[in-house]
This record gives C-alpha cells, structure tokens and sequence, in this order.
C-alpha cells in the first residue's frame, strides 16, 4: 500500500486560472506522462525536486505558491 504524501499542491487552481490548462498539456510541457501529473495532483506521488521547479516556472510563480509541507506544529504525533 501506497503511503500518501504530505506535500499539498495548487496544480488543478494554477492550471484554471492560467487558461484551463489540460493536465496533457502541462505533463508534456514538464516532461512527464499524465498519469504522473495526476498522481502528483492528487497527492499520491511527491515531484522530484526538477519537475516542482518545472511545474512552478511553467506557471511563472514560486515554488511556494505551487506546493506546500505542513508545518512542524501542524502535524499531530
């Protein structure tokens, strides 16, 4: 069993409010397949360092505003 990841994202908002951008047309500009950006949409799959900065250039915004860790004093042990 895959073990989600933590990293939360804003893809699916970047991609609507930069035209309705197709999750084909960002995975190719990114280099990726689909189901990858999908799994990586969705939280099931954490980006390499490379693709985050793709994602995040493709959308001309920080790293930040695409993708987010909880902070330590969010987590709960």
């Amino acid at each position: 069993m895959v073990k989600p990841t933590r990293v939360t994202n804003h893809i699916r908002a970047l991609r609507f409010a930069h035209g309705e951008m197709t999750q084909a047309a960002l995975a190719e500009r990114i280099g990726v397949t689909r189901q990858t950006l999908i799994a990586i949409e969705q939280g099931r799959y954490s980006p390499t360092l490379e693709t985050a900065f793709r994602i995040a250039r493709v959308f001309r915004v920080p790293l930040d505003d695409v993708f987010g860790y909880p902070d330590i004093h969010e987590e709960t042990p």
